[in-house]
């Protein structure tokens, strides 16, 4: 039972204002790469969507196809003047 006589342990701002919260002061938010989402930029997790945030969660970016096949194209010919030349 509640007794309405004793008085709140809240403190209330003494001028009556809310204006002392201010959207300023809201930390800046991104949205989740999964969800698309507002989330706090700092977070680790989304909160919606519950998922990690971090580079180690990222999928490896792979490169394309013809920068490998330039890659050993140019080791092959590389080796080959090395073993010719000698």
């Amino acid at each position: 039972m509640i007794d309405d006589d004793e008085p709140d342990d809240w403190e209330d701002d003494p001028d009556g204002d809310d204006s002392a919260w201010d959207a300023d002061d809201e930390e800046p938010t991104v949205p989740c790469p999964y969800c698309g989402r507002e989330m706090l930029e700092d977070s680790p997790r989304c909160p919606h969507c519950e998922r990690y945030i971090s580079a180690e969660d990222h999928a490896a970016t792979r490169r394309p196809t013809w920068v490998v096949i330039t890659a050993v194209i140019c080791l092959t010919i590389a080796i080959w003047w090395v073993l010719t030349a000698v």
